[in-house]
């Protein structure tokens, strides 16, 4: 009886705190954001990414309220960068779909997704994010007075979610996964889970994300599942050939290595020289500036062709073609007989679904672990990763000599895929169940 008042008393006076913190912390975010504005612009001479990020709102809410047409049905999806754009893009194309007459805003916080998909064409308008001001908030939302607001994966605006739920406005939160350290599930995280009650539904990536929501008392959540799943199954029915890859590849086993850095490439440089003709290795860094390329082509030596340069009278008798070029990686996989996927000795791995959607087993860097792909993966055997060289030697020796091991490994990176689709009927359903959606087109 002692231990359930003393929680009780807790638990009243963590609220009572949150209570008390709730609007100070709305104050200091909202400092925040126009301190971080104005750093943005203060380094911006000197910082070409910042600099993309201030030109790019330069005159923005101007721009968006003259190029908006009145009278038009919108609906607005937002994504961080270009990996979330992806997670999104079944949900998307699946609206266009059912509803040719609604138009689609698309938003980008960041330049480098910006950048690449701001021609996209399943989406009317694109847009950068304005900064997460009221004034800057009000403008937009009343530009594009959208029926409804899907956020993919991460982006948690305060003043954007607040001003739609006030609006009446239909938020959505798709593809979502959360983690027991993040605010939203720490004793002082009242304002940060304000925000998440913003939203009217959360489609959650898995169970045990939907369990620590649960846990803070939102229960408008759903396991779906993950939409790139859907995309990637998509992207590998409807992949183009690389001619040239195709042609370098031959009858040869290749290994792609995708979304390379500096430290996947020398351990590769290494299997090269003390494996000479075992195998053909396509590079696809995921830096292609001309400084980089250049680095990559001076490390594999002249045993080395650029893509742009790949002659098929003479290339094909070459070890290493390095991709140059961007937005062809996902059918570049195809080619392979093994994948690596880079960023394990950085920050993170990259896209690891792109390859196993193939059929291909995949191997990385140790760093993979905030990825649930890739720990499942490891888990069933269809993945492996490597902290150094004689590891990554090992792993790629054995699937060229032991034909069942490797058979094995392909076929649960292929089910793996196929077993986890369909997130997008799921988020579908839902949209079409509260019409926000019309669905003229069934959904396969």
């Amino acid at each position: 009886m002692l231990c359930k008042n003393i929680r009780i008393f807790c638990i009243g006076f963590i609220t009572f705190v949150n209570l008390l913190i709730s609007p100070v912390m709305k104050f200091v975010y909202t400092l925040a954001i126009e301190a971080y504005s104005i750093i943005l612009k203060l380094v911006a001479p000197i910082n070409s990414r910042a600099r993309e990020w201030v030109n790019g709102r330069r005159d923005l809410l101007r721009i968006i309220e003259e190029k908006v047409a009145p009278g038009e049905k919108r609906i607005w999806f937002h994504c961080a960068s270009l990996g979330e754009f992806e997670q999104g893009r079944p949900v998307i194309e699946t609206y266009r779909k059912g509803n040719p007459d609604v138009k689609i805003v698309l938003t980008f916080f960041s330049p480098s997704g910006y950048n690449v998909r701001k021609n996209y064409q399943g989406a009317d308008y694109i847009f950068y994010l304005p900064a997460d001001t009221l004034l800057n908030v009000k403008r937009f939302l009343d530009a594009i007075d959208p029926v409804a607001a899907v956020f993919i994966k991460y982006e948690f605006w305060y003043h954007y979610l607040e001003l739609l739920h006030r609006r009446n406005t239909p938020a959505i939160l798709i593809s979502a996964i959360f983690r027991p350290e993040q605010h939203f599930f720490r004793w002082y995280g009242g304002f940060f889970r304000e925000m998440l009650r913003f939203f009217d539904h959360i489609f959650v990536q898995d169970k045990s994300s939907a369990d620590l929501l649960n846990s803070i008392g939102l229960t408008n959540t759903s396991v779906s599942g993950d939409t790139r799943f859907d995309r990637v199954a998509e992207v590998v029915s409807r992949a183009e050939t690389v001619p040239a890859a195709e042609h370098f590849a031959g009858d040869s086993p290749v290994l792609v290595a995708g979304s390379t850095w500096p430290p996947d490439e020398e351990i590769i440089a290494r299997y090269v020289r003390e494996k000479k003709g075992t195998m053909k290795f396509i590079i696809a860094p995921h830096e292609v500036d001309s400084k980089n390329i250049g680095r990559i082509m001076k490390l594999f030596g002249a045993n080395a062709v650029r893509l742009s340069e790949y002659d098929s009278e003479v290339s094909r008798s070459l070890n290493i073609l390095v991709i140059d070029r961007i937005g062809i990686l996902s059918s570049i996989y195809r080619y392979a007989h093994i994948c690596l996927i880079g960023g394990g000795f950085g920050k993170g791995i990259h896209n690891t679904l792109e390859a196993a959607a193939w059929g291909k087993p995949v191997l990385f860097g140790p760093n993979y672990t905030r990825f649930r792909e890739a720990v499942d993966l490891i888990s069933i055997k269809g993945a492996f990763s490597f902290s150094g060289y004689e590891q990554f030697a090992g792993i790629v020796d054995n699937w060229l000599t032991d034909r069942s091991s490797y058979d094995f490994a392909s076929e649960i990176c292929k089910s793996y895929v196929s077993d986890n689709e369909g997130a997008t009927k799921a988020i579908i359903d839902y949209l079409v169940k509260h019409q926000i959606i019309r669905l003229s087109v069934p959904l396969s």
